[in-house]
C-alpha cells in the first residue's frame, strides 16, 4: 500500500512530493493502464486529527477507444482538494440526525491507523479524469458493423445501408404499384 503515514506530519503544513512507477500502483484496471510515471505533490494542511490534502496528479493512461477499440494515451493533471478525518468520526456522523449533504462533504473521506492510502487517492482522481466515452481522436470512425475493420485503417465493401427485414413486406408493395 502506498500510504501518507500522519504520525510523521509535525508541522501545521508541510509539502509532499512523490514518484511512482506505474507498476508500484498494482494491477492494470479494465478502464485504463498507467503507462507512465505518477507524479504526485501535494501540501498536507493539519488541524488537530483533520488533514486537508491540496495538490495535483500527473500522469499518462493508456485507454482503449469506445469506437475503434484501438488503444491510445490519454495525458492526466488532475488537482485534487480532499479533507481527511480520523475513522472514530465516521461513527459519530452516522449517530447525527439527517442533514442535507453540502459540497465540503463530497471531498471528506476518513483514514485508519494514522495512514493515508496515496493509492486509492491516486485511482479515485485517474477514474475522475476518464472522459465518458473514450475516443482516440474526435473523428474515429469506428469498426465496421458487418466485417469489423477499422475503418481508421481501411475501407470495406461493405453495404453500409442497412434495410430492415421486418419492412421487406411494405418495399415489394411499393415496387409493385
Amino acid at each position: 500500500m502506498l500510504a501518507l503515514d500522519l504520525s510523521r506530519i509535525r508541522t501545521a503544513e508541510e509539502r509532499v512530493e512523490r514518484e511512482y512507477q506505474p507498476d508500484a500502483l498494482g494491477p492494470d484496471t479494465d478502464d485504463y493502464r498507467v503507462v507512465a510515471p505518477v507524479s504526485l505533490a501535494f501540501d498536507v494542511h493539519k488541524q488537530k486529527q483533520q488533514f486537508r490534502l491540496e495538490g495535483r496528479v500527473t500522469t499518462t493512461l493508456e485507454l482503449w477507444c469506445g469506437r475503434c477499440l484501438e488503444p491510445f494515451t490519454l495525458p492526466v493533471d488532475a488537482a485534487f482538494d480532499l479533507r481527511f478525518l480520523p475513522h472514530s468520526e465516521l461513527a459519530a456522523e452516522h449517530k447525527k440526525p439527517e442533514r442535507e449533504i453540502e459540497d465540503d462533504d463530497l471531498a471528506t473521506t476518513f483514514y485508519e491507523n494514522e495512514q493515508i492510502d496515496l493509492g486509492q487517492l491516486m485511482q479515485e482522481q485517474f477514474y475522475l479524469a476518464l472522459p465518458m466515452k473514450p475516443l482516440c481522436r474526435d473523428d474515429c470512425r469506428g469498426l465496421c458493423p458487418l466485417c469489423g475493420t477499422n475503418l481508421n485503417r481501411a475501407t470495406c465493401d461493405c453495404n453500409s445501408q442497412w434495410e430492415d427485414p421486418r419492412l421487406a413486406a411494405l418495399k415489394a408493395l411499393k415496387k409493385d404499384s
